[in-house]
């Protein structure tokens, strides 16, 4: 499993750099609004929707709301708040199970389904927008694959408290502690070693690692809840694109909301 894993994101990788680095912005927002439409796929079937048909529907209507939202750049800021706010209560989610099943209704993760894809995309497309945008969109996943990669060996050298048994029970507080360290040794060197570091970014890091985290445990209720292993199988060793990119679905709207306000906060001295 883990080879499988290695050898799939080491080809996956440089595609995913070329991407960000290479494509003009709206040949970007497109490569990766396939990969959200994938996922959205996904989803509609952890949402409860059976029907091939009706996954594509779901997903045809994920296009109309991104075009929508691509036409308004004014509402991308009300959408990553949104989708942030959607986290938030992803996180009373994870808490509360298997208490909170009722907020896993299919009506419910129908809209937050497309609530949580489009946020996600817009991120992306804001941060690529700024400048040294594909810097900071690289960034951003080096602290979810580092929180992920030091979660694991953490977790298997040392985990003995389980950190939501309910959800999964392979997850340990003392992998969250040793993802935690090892992603913010990486992104406060990168930070460093680009003139970036700001005191504000020590708490910022820390929350992101935890949104990372109970992204990934979110939609381990969705496929509990569901009663399957992946939400797909698309990437071998990994499952689904949403079984790899929940982490980051659920950073990339706090995320991107922190660079816009990082461009906005006054520079000291």
């Amino acid at each position: 499993m883990l080879r499988a894993r290695i050898i799939t994101a080491l080809l996956l990788l440089p595609l995913v750099l070329g991407a960000i680095y290479l494509l003009p912005l709206p040949y970007f927002a497109l490569v990766f609004w396939v990969i959200v439409g994938i996922a959205a796929f996904e989803w509609a079937a952890l949402a409860g929707l059976r029907a091939q048909g009706s996954r594509v529907a779901y997903v045809a209507v994920l296009a109309l709301l991104s075009w929508f939202a691509w036409s308004h750049p004014e509402r991308h800021r009300d959408i990553l708040l949104a989708g942030a706010a959607f986290w938030a209560l992803a996180i009373v989610t994870v808490l509360a199970y298997p208490g909170s099943e009722r907020w896993l209704a299919r009506p419910v993760l129908v809209v937050s389904g497309w609530l949580v894809l489009l946020a996600a995309w817009i991120a992306l497309v804001v941060v690529r927008d700024r400048p040294g945008g594909a810097h900071w969109l690289l960034w951003l996943m080096v602290l979810v694959w580092a929180a992920d990669i030091g979660a694991y060996f953490a977790g298997r050298a040392f985990g003995k408290r389980k950190l939501a048994p309910a959800v999964s029970p392979g997850k340990t507080w003392e992998g969250v502690f040793g993802g935690a360290v090892l992603a913010l040794v990486v992104t406060a060197a990168a930070l460093l070693a680009a003139a970036e570091w700001r005191a504000s970014w020590l708490p910022a890091i820390v929350v992101l690692v935890a949104v990372s985290v109970f992204g990934d445990l979110f939609e381990s209720v969705l496929k509990r809840h569901r009663g399957v292993k992946d939400s797909g199988t698309l990437l071998p060793g990994h499952g689904g694109a949403l079984d790899r990119a929940d982490s980051l679905l659920a950073t990339l709207p706090l995320f991107a909301l922190l660079i816009l306000w990082q461009a906005q906060a006054p520079v000291a001295g």
